[in-house]
């Protein structure tokens, strides 16, 4: 068996077999049969005719005139035929079967002995495939399907070839002479078309022979098969070509014969697993094309090899920050794609990175070339439960919140076994709060509930690995390998040192700053940040990580202060480009630091820019036009933007002193990968700091602890009311057992000391029988009662909404108190019920705002104030400053201040205009947004439940499709292409591009001329993006008309 390479393996052949009369030519996988037949340019010419050869033509195969590359075979044809017709007492016809019977028996064996892609797959696969349906030759379809599969594979010559040899047989029929002439190569054709004739056609050729039958037999003797064959060959090489694309055939029956052989290969975990890790040499290419790949590190080809993989066990590897762990995670999943046929969940932690993965990365392109769907699952855009395709597969991207709502539906809906692999990015979430809480109760379902379906965790910041592997039942690998060298140093005054951990104190003196400093300048720059800066830029590339936003776009308006008139030189004109599109983004209006920091190459990146924003900052900065980013750390967990030099600016984020797993992130993004020779951190220490420094230096790891008690709505009670919605556990005594799988179950003794995991469920099902949410009673005195709890309609509302328990019993409240009177003139009651409550903790909203704002509704938007308990009386007394005696609930006053925002959206559709009208960052205001899009999303599935709701349904509908768009009706076809925002989307409708399919269908070059600050690469990523979209609606329809079309099985009176 061969040793599987990095490279596309195939298996070589034995010396003895690869001697040939002339130089070898290396076999190609896609060349043509033709083109692997002519002599290499340095061989020898072909030997000389060797006597008794009696071609009448040219012979335009020379000695190489096997299918299969062994030029024996014919050989062996001879000797056949000259040992059985010295036999004169012989059938000629049974003689024929002899012949044609070792022939086929020949070929076989030679796919046994050298299968590879290199060799002609065309016939290759036809053989193959008629050595299946052999197997079941009594069956008449199959003998049928199989030849229609064969004459689809054979090149276009060859197809042309039949045809008019029909039309010569069929013309000539009543030509005796003529017809013994011809059938002979017509029947070896025909056993060329359907290789089940070599065996299944022995009945017909062992019939009487009549007078017909008698001329072939004479013609068999005197001609040689040899000659026939030959002449076949000759005549498809010499037959008109069709108008198909040769090359296109082959690649298409290449790939096809590929993905046959991996999943061959695949099922029998083989270590020899074909062409590229048991995937398509396509796939290589596609890395190629889209990604630059052209080779897997070591670490890679050794993680894709180990026994655990090919086993189908549950993985964790941990790799240093840009050490290429996606690319692996990406490999297994078209496995299970392409290969195995299952559907594939990937988990990652922020829409962002799932917009990238979507579209940035390019997965879309990949599901276009290898026909799989790849579905986006973030925000308000997913459907529950996901369409089951028939025919192709599904990725589903989602965040971690989307992810769980996607899991619960498959087990509902008993389709969690068609889950056949699940991929979390940053599996070290699982210690960070609710969202944490969340990733641990779907990963902890799906152990639970599919045996079939394979877990892959990665993470670059993992510590207490020994309690992950026993919760995901998983082996772990890890490998500290980083394609750059990454050099860690700190600052103290003047001073760097570089870390140590050898030394005493884990530090080592470096250097002193080469940099003077007048005294001007050594007072607005205390730190010598632009010291630090001016070594790496414009040539390299710098990020500095900044405390907070305020820092960030203080540090940007510093550095560009005090820089050198050169640096506006560098790239001028493409970043005036930038301020246009950032004008053009903002309706006119840019922010004035960007416009002060982009001249000299430098930009700030926080949560504060709009995702237009963000995207034009980010594309920029990645083509290099950019050279300096001043950053907060969600730049380090979200984005990938490597950098030549990352600084940080202080050891703190926000007010809270910077964690293990924070640090590593962030210089993690220090070197990039074919481009820098070594990355290197800087971190700016004040001397008060210094030891705090040396131990986060030194210090391992934060290790990673369940959450599901300290998040107890969204952690805790919302698992125990899954739990008995899915039918899951509905028993104390089976969630106790379910719960021995999760996290909290391994680590129980570590953070369940006052109580036994066992006294926490009790108490939290009691406490969701007493909220209405589910049904039955839990035993005083026996733990492990039997009694079955049932959930409760406004409990199965509640998980299948994903609605924060925190609220749903509120929630329920507003929605039939907005039944008795819905003020429908506007969208404004609506918005208010849409408005999430999370975030009325972090508005602080202006009176006098309110006011203007109040006095703006008309009679009737004025009585939804009145209905939601806040009164004209109480914003009038707060705006003029008045005392107030009435107790108002602030969590409904800040609530309907928001509802204020969102409508002057839904109204505008411009952000600047509204954050600047409200006083807030239009990075807030967007966020709002988002968060109003995808709870109103969750409103909707929570009514969907509740037959009293039925009158929500279509209003929320419409509402969240104005909320996740925030545009003009016109534009929403093109603003759900992946990629694609309001600005790109405006620019596309103006050019022309209205629909889907126009940009489905677009030209990628024609799209860069017409449309500004469109990249080549963009343009190919926005034309793959809708035509994904496009098979994904159209594969949704054609699935739902065979859904109609299909016979119910259970017709009255057909049984």
């Amino acid at each position: 068996m061969a040793e599987p390479r990095l490279a596309v393996r195939r298996r070589n052949r034995s010396s003895s077999e690869r001697k040939r009369s002339r130089a070898p030519v290396q076999p190609i996988a896609a060349s043509s049969p033709v083109a692997r037949k002519r002599p290499s340019p340095g061989g020898e010419g072909p030997p000389a005719e060797t006597p008794g050869s009696n071609d009448s033509d040219e012979d335009m195969f020379g000695d190489y005139d096997s299918f299969y590359e062994n030029d024996s075979l014919i050989a062996q044809v001879d000797d056949i035929e000259h040992k059985y017709l010295q036999d004169k007492n012989m059938d000629v016809k049974a003689a024929g079967e002899v012949v044609l019977g070792n022939l086929q028996s020949g070929v076989h064996q030679k796919e046994q002995d050298n299968f590879s892609a290199s060799t002609n797959v065309v016939d290759l696969k036809s053989d193959k495939e008629g050595a299946c349906q052999m197997c079941d030759s009594d069956s008449a379809a199959g003998n049928q399907e199989l030849t229609e599969s064969i004459l689809d594979d054979l090149p276009s010559s060859q197809l042309l070839y039949f045809e008019k040899r029909d039309e010569l047989s069929s013309a000539t029929r009543t030509s005796p002479v003529l017809k013994g002439r011809d059938e002979p190569v017509n029947s070896s054709l025909d056993k060329v078309r359907d290789p089940l004739s070599f065996c299944a056609g022995a009945e017909h050729r062992n019939r009487p022979t009549d007078s017909s039958s008698h001329s072939k037999c004479v013609l068999f003797k005197t001609e040689s098969l040899k000659d026939h064959l030959k002449s076949a060959m000759t005549g498809n090489a010499r037959a008109q070509t069709l108008q198909v694309s040769k090359t296109k055939q082959l690649k298409e029956a290449v790939l096809s014969e590929e993905m046959f052989v991996a999943r061959k290969a695949i099922e029998s975990s083989s270590v020899d697993i074909g062409p590229f890790y048991g995937l398509p040499s396509k796939v290589k290419d596609l890395f190629r094309q889209l990604r630059g790949i052209e080779t897997l590190y070591e670490w890679q080809h050794d993680c894709l090899m180990l026994e655990s993989l090919q086993q189908r066990k549950n993985l964790i590897y941990s790799l240093p920050t840009g050490g290429g762990k996606t690319l692996v995670a990406e490999v297994i999943i078209l496995q299970e794609l392409l290969c195995r046929q299952k559907d594939v969940l990937m988990i990652l932690p922020y829409v962002a990175i799932v917009q990238e993965k979507v579209w940035i990365q390019g997965l879309s392109s990949f599901g276009i070339e290898l026909g799989f769907l790849v579905e986006e699952y973030a925000g308000s855009k997913g459907r529950f439960p996901p369409i089951k395709r028939r025919v192709k597969k599904s990725l589903y991207i989602a965040t971690i919140e989307k992810g769980h709502a996607l899991v619960n539906s498959l087990i509902e809906t008993d389709r969690i076994d068609d889950l056949g692999l699940v991929v979390v990015d940053e599996l070290h979430m699982l210690g960070e709060g609710s969202r944490g809480a969340i990733l641990e109760i779907t990963l902890a379902k799906i152990l639970y509930t599919s045996k079939k379906t394979q877990i892959i965790g990665m993470s670059a910041t993992l510590n207490n690995v020994g309690d992950l592997q026993k919760f995901l039942q998983a082996d772990y690998y890890t490998n500290n390998f980083r394609p750059v060298e990454l050099k860690e140093y700190i600052k103290i005054r003047d001073t760097i040192y570089a870390v140590d951990s050898n030394t005493e104190n884990g530090f080592v003196f470096s250097r002193l700053l080469n940099f003077k400093y007048s005294s001007n300048l050594e007072k607005a720059d205390p730190d010598h940040i632009i010291a630090l800066v001016t070594e790496v830029i414009p040539k390299y590339s710098c990020l500095i990580f900044c405390p907070t936003k305020k820092s960030c776009e203080n540090v940007a308006s510093l550095v560009c202060k005090y820089l050198k008139k050169e640096f506006r030189a560098h790239r001028e004109k493409e970043k005036q480009d930038l301020i246009k599109n950032l004008k053009s983004i903002g309706n006119g209006t840019v922010c004035p630091v960007l416009k002060q920091t982009i001249p000299f190459g430098i930009a700030y990146h926080h949560s504060g820019l709009t995702n237009d924003e963000r995207k034009s900052i980010e594309e920029t900065y990645s083509s290099g036009v950019l050279c300096l980013l001043a950053c907060t750390a969600t730049l380090a967990a979200g984005v990938n933007l490597p950098a030549r030099r990352v600084i940080l600016r202080s050891p703190y984020v926000g007010n809270d002193f910077l964690k293990k797993n924070q640090y590593k992130q962030m210089i993690g993004r220090a070197g990039r990968a074919g481009i820098d020779s070594a990355g290197e951190s800087i971190l700016i220490v004040q001397e008060k700091d210094k030891h705090l420094v040396q131990d986060l230096v030194h210090s391992p790891l934060e290790n990673c602890y369940s959450n599901l008690l300290l998040e107890l709505t969204k952690g805790m009670q919302s698992l125990l009311l899954s739990l008995v919605g899915l039918k899951i556990a509905v028993t104390h005594e089976e969630v106790d057992n379910f719960m021995c799988c999760t996290l909290l179950g391994v680590q129980q003794q570590l953070l369940s000391k006052e109580k036994s995991l066992s006294e926490i469920i009790k108490d939290g099902l009691e406490n969701l029988i007493e909220k209405g949410l589910l049904k039955g009673r839990i035993s005083e005195k026996e733990h492990n009662s039997k009694s079955a709890l049932t959930i409760t309609p406004l409990g199965k509302a509640t998980y299948k909404g994903s609605i924060d328990l925190a609220y749903c019993n509120l929630l329920y409240r507003e929605l039939k108190k907005g039944l008795e009177g819905l003020v429908l003139e506007s969208s404004f009651h609506l918005l208010y019920l849409s408005t999430p409550y999370d975030m009325t903790f972090t508005c602080s909203p202006d009176w006098m705002i309110y006011f203007r704002q109040f006095n703006q509704l008309s009679t009737a938007e004025r009585k939804v104030a009145d209905i939601v308990g806040v009164p004209e009386s109480f914003i009038t007394k707060k705006a003029s400053g008045q005392a107030i005696r009435k107790n108002v609930d602030n969590a409904v006053v800040n609530r309907l201040y928001l509802t204020f925002v969102l409508y002057s959206l839904l109204k505008e559709t411009n952000i600047w205009s509204v954050s600047e009208k409200f006083n807030m960052s239009r990075g807030y205001v967007q966020n709002l947004l988002s968060s109003a899009a995808s709870f109103a999303s969750c409103l909707l599935h929570f009514c969907e439940e509740l037959e009293e709701f039925w009158v929500y349904k279509a209003l929320l509908t419409e509402l969240t499709k104005q909320l996740t768009y925030c545009v003009k009706t016109e534009l929403i076809p093109l603003m759900e292409v992946a990629g694609v925002l309001e600005a790109r989307a405006k620019q596309l409708y103006n050019a022309g591009y209205k629909t889907l399919a126009h940009l489905a269908n677009a030209n990628p070059e024609t799209l860069v001329r017409m449309i500004e600050h469109l990249s080549r690469r963009q343009a190919k990523q926005i034309v793959s993006s809708a035509k994904m979209l496009l098979n994904e609606k159209a594969e949704a329809l054609q699935e739902e008309v065979e859904e109609l079309l299909k016979v119910p099985t259970d017709i009255p009176g057909t049984h």
